[in-house]
């Protein structure tokens, strides 16, 4: 019998995870994040810890089978199929990045589990859930993409790499793409509407920067990072709901440490 790390003694009762919210007053003298190739700035400048006076949390070392754990699990009620794309009637989605996604255990022999927005961490621990990430479910909250963004700490390289494969073409052309990221059906999809509305709005600014680092040597984005974030970046976190940095999760891209969930996912037996 496996049971949520943090979340159940003998699969039953609930604990408290701590506080996983944001440090508002972190006081990092870097950026949250995990350097890679591309980033363009160093491990000094760029940690995967975080830091509020005398506190720091860092994020645990996940492993292969931690992976494998996570992906063991199926979701019982998984988010429908987009019918429209979202960046056309972006009215229809809420912007608000409020609240909490909490994960509760259907079946702890089964393997199932169920997801559902709460208003605070609060709420979701008093109805039995561990929070998953921060803000509203979406399509990228089950655990399975949980896994694909612990394991590709680099997702804009490829990711930009399936968008040019089918760009002029229908957004969702890149979802099988997307998919062989491991990514689910309906994260593939949000995805693949991201990168292609990325593409359009942004490709004058990205076309010339499309082998740039992906930070200033200030440790600002670059232009056609932040031009995704400013124009892309609302719709897709409203409609995807987990991301990397409110799972707690470092990337390539580096962020601000008062930004960051401070979130263990792992599961133990």
């Amino acid at each position: 019998m496996r049971c949520l790390l943090l979340v159940f003694v003998s699969c039953a009762v609930p604990i408290d995870q701590g506080d996983v919210t944001p440090w508002t007053d972190a006081t990092c003298d870097h950026l949250f994040g995990m350097p890679g190739k591309n980033t363009g700035l160093t491990t000094d400048a760029c940690k995967s810890e975080v830091t509020a006076g005398d506190a720091t949390w860092a994020v645990p070392d996940y492993t292969p089978d931690d992976l494998a754990a996570l992906r063991a699990w199926t979701l019982d009620n998984p988010a429908n199929a987009l019918t429209v794309d979202p960046y056309t009637e972006p009215a229809k989605w809420s912007l608000d990045e409020g609240g909490v996604c909490g994960l509760t255990v259907l079946d702890a022999d089964e393997l199932t589990y169920r997801l559902e927005s709460f208003a605070s961490q609060e709420a979701a621990w008093e109805e039995g859930a561990r929070v998953t990430h921060g803000g509203p479910c979406g399509m990228c909250s089950s655990l399975e993409d949980l896994a694909v963004y612990i394991e590709q700490q680099d997702l804009t390289t490829p990711v930009r790499q399936c968008g040019l494969e089918s760009f002029g073409g229908d957004p969702l052309d890149s979802v099988p793409c997307l998919k062989e990221l491991g990514f689910t059906d309906r994260c593939a999809e949000i995805w693949a509407y991201n990168t292609a509305h990325t593409g359009q709005v942004c490709l004058e600014t990205c076309i010339s920067l499309l082998n740039a680092p992906y930070h200033d040597e200030d440790g600002a984005p670059n232009a056609c990072i932040q031009c995704d974030e400013d124009n892309s970046g609302p719709v897709f976190k409203a409609v995807s709901g987990r991301t990397r940095r409110n799972s707690g999760l470092p990337t390539s891209l580096c962020r601000p440490c008062d930004k960051v969930w401070r979130i263990d996912h792992r599961i133990t037996d």
